[in-house]
């Protein structure tokens, strides 16, 4: 199965258009997301992720991201293999690590 990716860019474009609803999801660490995080978004660590699944919206796009993409590309097809469209689910590609360089350049990186 391939996970659907978004780079940077594209989220950027997303969160810009105000008619877009997307569920941006943040599966990083608490002390992660006190470093630095993108706004707008809905924070649940990814060991966490399977007692929340019934709070997780199943009729709008999911934008997971974390560090470097690896635990969005875990948690999206964690999501889909537990009855989420595959058709709404996206990775953010190299994660906010790429958002702090591409698009948010004042952000705080690690």
């Amino acid at each position: 199965m391939n996970i659907q990716e978004i780079t940077s860019k594209q989220l950027a474009e997303l969160l810009n258009n105000k008619s877009c609803d997307i569920f941006l999801l943040d599966v990083r660490e608490d002390s992660e997301v006190e470093i630095c995080s993108i706004n707008g978004s809905n924070h649940i660590a990814m060991n966490l992720i399977p007692l929340y699944l019934d709070q997780l919206p199943d009729d709008k796009q999911i934008i997971i991201y974390c560090h470097h993409g690896i635990r969005s590309l875990n948690v999206a097809n964690f999501l889909i293999h537990n009855g989420f469209d595959e058709q709404l689910i996206y990775s953010l590609k190299r994660g906010i690590d790429d958002w702090a360089l591409v698009i948010d350049n004042g952000m705080n990186r690690y």
